[in-house]
């Protein structure tokens, strides 16, 4: 690095900025991974000029020379850096002219930094969110499998369900698995619907207002691949919606990862025993040589509120800020690139895990087969047999209370109350309650098969939709 270098907008100042200026306004240091997107904007924004007569069939190729010469430079490491480069964008310029001459000051041309690094950061997060976009779906497809192991019919595997964390109903877990899959899917929807907002170049809005020079926005734009261009180029170059909007859609995203987490935490320990880790998704304990410790679902959990706080710093950050592009906004980046990295690993650890957890089916039904659980199928029957459903619902809890607080057996309670008798004893016996689910969506079997054919259905038309928008 040397200090000898100007900064690109040094000649309005009679002195050099200060160090500690430089220090704090710096963006290089995590913005260099815009580069490739930089460059494409580049690439696109002068063959706006040549088709504008801004630029000559030469003056276009040495600069487009120059700029592939610092892709080059930059993937293999040689690319060097002086202290006069705030950011990627003022590093490509500066390394272009140094290569182009007097055609390489002319890279500028029409634009500010403003609309230039809106157009690449842009680029990259919407490049960014279609992988995001592609894992997701690798970690429903998984949930899908390990529905389909865990059966739909009669014989298939079922566990408890639970509301308040308390036992609930029997359910199957294929039905609890899709759950989660169904989740996923509205994040992949949300994906699509942000991508498609963002996909806006701003290239063109200049500083704030535009310019005089002949510029085709529109056309630049096709060329470096957006759907369209801006309307209004102070809402072009200050706009940071499609920031906040991504946030938004990776924490609610996590939040699901997060859930889905905290239940295998719970599956896996002694006390549910529901599930068992593979060793390659375990780790283990440095003082402790029993454990088998579930890091990847602990951290899908505590990652959510570093994602949920990328997103409200963020808007706090936009909240106050006035028309149009303020150097706040260069506050963007740094949670939005936390934001996708971390959420990209946790979808490859989580797919990886759900992939290899061992589900332990006896326990499950084991513990699935209270009597208790079946408290609901004994009012229905009443219902069925004609008996108001809150009636009903008074005579069964009667009968439980009797039966935890006498301490005994339900199924005797249900054999001697006689609007229940045999039929209500049937219904306490392993697993038959959760044969009885048979309303649409419901956990039962018949509903599940059917759920697994939509599942299946939309997980084809997202991949679709998803290779369409690519």
């Amino acid at each position: 690095m040397t200090s000898e270098r100007k900064q690109l907008w040094q000649g309005r100042f009679d002195s050099a900025p200060a160090a500690e200026l430089v220090a704090f306004t710096q963006s290089l240091s995590y913005d260099q991974r815009l580069i490739f997107d930089d460059l494409e904007c580049s690439r696109a924004h002068v063959r706006g000029l040549h088709r504008a007569g801004l630029l000559n069939q030469d003056e276009l190729s040495q600069i487009l020379d120059g700029l592939n010469t610092v892709e080059m430079e930059f993937r293999s490491g040689e690319l060097v850096f002086v202290e006069s480069d705030e950011d990627i964008h003022t590093a490509i310029e500066r390394r272009v002219t140094e290569l182009a001459g007097p055609a390489g000051a002319k890279l500028h041309t029409g634009r500010s930094r403003n609309d230039q690094v809106a157009t690449a950061f842009r680029s990259y997060v919407k490049r960014e969110l279609a992988v995001i976009l592609s894992r997701t779906l690798d970690l429903i497809d998984t949930l899908a499998a390990r529905a389909d192991q865990a059966g739909t019919g009669k014989n298939a595997a079922y566990l408890p369900g639970y509301t308040h964390l308390q036992q609930a109903q029997p359910v199957l877990l294929a039905h609890h698995l899709m759950a989660h899959a169904w989740a996923l899917l509205r994040d992949v929807d949300r994906l699509h619907d942000a991508a498609v907002r963002l996909d806006v170049s701003p290239l063109g809005a200049g500083a704030l207002a535009g310019s005089s020079l002949p510029l085709d926005p529109e056309s630049t734009a096709q060329d470096m691949g957006f759907s369209r261009s801006f309307d209004n180029s102070m809402d072009a170059t200050s706009d940071r919606d499609f920031v906040a909007e991504s946030l938004f859609v990776l924490a609610l995203l996590g939040v699901h990862l997060s859930r889905m987490g905290e239940e295998v935490v719970l599956w896996t320990t002694q006390e549910f025993g529901f599930a068992r880790l593979d060793d390659a998704y375990a780790t283990g304990s440095s003082m402790l040589p029993q454990k088998k410790n579930p890091d990847i679902a602990e951290l899908a959990r505590g990652k959510a509120g570093r994602l949920i706080g990328d997103l409200t710093g963020f808007l706090a950050t936009l909240k106050s800020l006035p028309l149009s592009y303020n150097r706040d906004l260069q506050e963007d980046k740094e949670p939005l690139f936390d934001a996708l990295d971390t959420v990209r690993l946790a979808l490859g650890a989580m797919t990886g895990m759900y992939a290899t957890l061992q589900f332990q089916f006896d326990a499950m039904a084991a513990s699935a087969d209270s009597p208790y659980s079946a408290a609901t199928d004994l009012a229905e029957l009443l219902v069925r047999n004609g008996l108001p459903f809150r009636d009903a619902h008074a005579l069964v809890g009667a009968l439980v209370r009797t039966s935890l607080e006498g301490k005994v057996e339900l199924s005797e309670l249900v054999l001697a109350e006689p609007l229940l008798g045999a039929a209500g004893v049937a219904l306490l016996q392993p697993g038959v309650s959760v044969q009885q689910r048979s309303s649409p969506g419901g956990a039962g079997p018949g509903p599940v098969a059917a759920q697994r054919v939509r599942l299946a259905t939309q997980i084809a038309a997202e991949r679709a939709r998803s290779s369409a928008s690519q």
